[in-house]
Parts: C-alpha cells; sequence; structure tokens
C-alpha cells in the first residue's frame, strides 16, 4: 500500500512542465500589455490628429479630457510616458517568451551568454520603465497641482516606479553573477 510521501513523489511537478506553464502565462501577460501598449499609442494619435473626444474615453477608466483641455502637448507628453512604459513592458515578456522557447536553454549549463544577455537586458528595460513610470506620475502629479482633472496614477499604469527600479536593480545584480558565472564555465571549458 503506498504511503502518503510516495503519493507526493508521483504527483511532483517537473521544472520543464513548470516552463511550460511560465511560457503560457507570459503569452498571455505579453498579448495583454501589448493589446495595453498599442491602445496607447493608437489612442493617443487618434486624439491628437482625428478626434479630440477621444481623451474622454482614452483607455477604460481613463479620462484625460481635462489634461488635452489644459495643453495638447502636455497630453502628448504624458501619454508617450505611459506608452513608452507599456512598449517597455511588451518588450520584456518578448524577451521572456525568446528565452523560454530557446532550445539551447539547458539546466546542465545555465551560465551561456544567451542567458547573460537576456538577465542584462531585462535590468535594464526594468530600469527604463521605472524611469518614464517616475517621470510620467510627477507629472501627473503636477498637473493635478496646476487644477488639472487627472485619473488616479494606477489608472494611468504608471504606479510603481520604485519597484520597477528595484527590480532593475536586483536583475543587474544577478546579471553581474551570471557574467562571472559565464568566465567561470569558459576557464574550466578551456582548462579540461
Amino acid at each position: 500500500m503506498p504511503t502518503l510521501y510516495q503519493n507526493r513523489i508521483d504527483m511532483k511537478i517537473s521544472t520543464k512542465q513548470i516552463l511550460k506553464l511560465l511560457y503560457v502565462l507570459s503569452w498571455v501577460v505579453f498579448v495583454g500589455v501589448g493589446i495595453e501598449a498599442g491602445g496607447f499609442l493608437t489612442n493617443t494619435f487618434y486624439t491628437m490628429l482625428i478626434n479630440p473626444n477621444g481623451a474622454k474615453n482614452f483607455w477604460p477608466r481613463l479620462d484625460l479630457s481635462g489634461l488635452y483641455q489644459y495643453d495638447h502637448g502636455y497630453f502628448l507628453l504624458e501619454t508617450l510616458l505611459m506608452s513608452t512604459a507599456a512598449v517597455l513592458k511588451a518588450v520584456i515578456f518578448y524577451r521572456i517568451l525568446k528565452i523560454l522557447n530557446d532550445k539551447k536553454l539547458t539546466i546542465s549549463q545555465p551560465f551561456t551568454r544567451e542567458m547573460g544577455r537576456f538577465i542584462f537586458s531585462v535590468s535594464y528595460f526594468s530600469i527604463f520603465i521605472g524611469l518614464f513610470s517616475g517621470w510620467g506620475s510627477s507629472y501627473a502629479e503636477w498637473f493635478v497641482k496646476q487644477g488639472v482633472k487627472m485619473p488616479e496614477i494606477q489608472n494611468l499604469r504608471l504606479a510603481g516606479a520604485d519597484v520597477w527600479i528595484f527590480m532593475g536593480a536586483t536583475l543587474f545584480i544577478i546579471a553581474q553573477i551570471f557574467k562571472r558565472g559565464i568566465e567561470m564555465q569558459t576557464e574550466n571549458e578551456l582548462t579540461v
């Protein structure tokens, strides 16, 4: 009769299954942030070039008509900051999809140049998302002080700039460790 411990061993999820699940989830997030980025860009140009009333229903729960009426240039700047942060998020998930789909990704030799470049690029993109989000949040707060009716920062998709910068810095440190691991792995291969 199997014991409870043996049943737990039989039900163990493999790393390969987890990576497949992460691949599917990454696709879902990539599509979501891609739609958001495309929507921000499309609505910005639609509002600026075709119909100024597009600012009222810029995105769900996002009425930027007060900002558009205050100044068209500031509207363009704020929406481009939102779009840039969204595009960079989409780029991160595109990079994640590429690395998860890479057939050269092996657990036996994790310190590859591709993995090092991946971690460095995600760290840089995270820092830039943080910078653009912080810049956009600062402008939004300034607009509120000027008396412009603005939506909440969370609705602008600009919240958490400090978290993005912290994540980018953490990934940069991990990338440096990976860089050293690559150097050590290369030295070992040359020695053997």
